[in-house]
């Protein structure tokens, strides 16, 4: 199929984002949607074929997101606008700042990609599992390489007990990744995330049929070094869109609490019998939590897990808070003065 041929439903286009518009806005403009984000102006897919748009201050391309919808209009008196989305992966911004980084926007489904080697991390899991709950996107964990390993089960094993959907692949053979292709259908949208070096720009390659850069990772450690350096949205051969995305170092959460709490939803079950509301489950007398953990039938890593991830989140949604509380003062202190000056000037 060329681009020219995409219905709207090809692109992934559904009820959710027609709901809110007004019909004589919709008949004035065409829904595109971002297939890359760059400086200046946006890639766009739609029911005439791919086009390139140029952005301006209105909106610009730091607010966008692969996966975005927008209004276009068919000349530049209807600045194009950004269709509410159903959907969002965003993070913290890499460094010591507190901008938060689009990843991308309306997916379906998430594949959380690792790798039957030592890059394998409950923990990473974890955080990448609440990333997707509370960007209300459903997780589905990849585990690649598993023809490098004696025994995949045992990653199998160990990433259902996070109890989402797990499938182990070779991210080389089309047929072995074929398993995902009940996610990656006509009209779904997924995303790959993960680590550098696990496989996801391979596993892209297989899914999509595209040419993408891949480098090999150390075998000491299984660390990678980040070969996919854009967000794109790609064809499946199975006949919807796949976003590859760099791979992220440092994963940082922020305002994540309800994914938290969806990731280690066991915790706060136990939580619950607790004989103080406001128990931190250390050392507290009629803790339900530490009696399940005496018992055997709670990991203690896992609650030290669940403690360091809220501990992070709490902070880093506190110093966002903070943040814009600041930007608001400057906003405010900046219109005051511009105020005072022209009030200045007047005679």
């Amino acid at each position: 199929m060329t681009t020219s041929a995409f219905t709207l439903r090809d692109l992934g286009w559904s009820p959710v984002f027609q709901s809110g518009l007004d019909p004589d806005e919709l008949a004035a403009t065409a829904p595109m949607r971002v297939a890359a984000v760059h400086r200046n102006g946006v890639d766009l897919l739609g029911t005439d074929g791919p086009q390139r748009l140029p952005l301006g201050a209105a909106l610009p391309s730091a607010a966008l997101a692969v996966g975005d919808w927008l209004l276009v209009g068919s000349d530049e008196s209807r600045p194009p606008r950004l269709i509410e989305r159903k959907s969002l992966i965003s993070r913290r911004a890499a460094g010591t700042g507190v901008d938060i980084q689009l990843i991308a926007a309306n997916l379906d489904t998430l594949f959380v990609v690792t790798s039957c080697n030592a890059d394998f991390s409950l923990a990473r899991l974890e955080r990448y599992l609440a990333l997707a709950h509370q960007s209300g996107v459903m997780p589905v964990v990849v585990l690649t390489k598993a023809d490098a390993t004696d025994d995949p089960d045992a990653y199998v094993d160990r990433a259902r007990a996070l109890s989402v959907p797990v499938e182990a692949v070779n991210a080389l053979d089309p047929t072995s990744a074929a398993r995902l292709e009940a996610w990656c259908g006509p009209g779904e949208t997924v995303a790959l995330a993960g680590s550098s070096g696990v496989g996801k720009s391979t596993l892209a390659t297989t899914l999509t049929g595209a040419a993408l850069a891949t480098q090999g990772i150390r075998e000491d450690d299984a660390k990678g070094r980040h070969t996919t350096t854009a967000r794109q949205l790609l064809r499946t051969r199975a006949g919807g869109w796949l976003i590859d995305t760099p791979g992220m170092r440092a994963l940082r959460l922020t305002d994540a609490a309800e994914g938290i709490a969806a990731v280690f939803d066991d915790i706060a079950t136990l939580a619950a019998d607790c004989r103080f509301r406001d128990c931190t489950h250390g050392g507290e007398p009629g803790c339900a939590v530490e009696a399940a953990i005496a018992a055997g039938a709670l990991d203690p890593g896992r609650l030290a897990r669940w403690r360091k991830l809220a501990r992070e989140d709490a902070h880093n949604s506190e110093t966002l808070a903070d943040s814009r509380r600041r930007s608001r003062a400057f906003g405010k202190m900046s219109r005051e003065a511009m105020a005072a000056k022209l009030s200045r000037r007047e005679p």
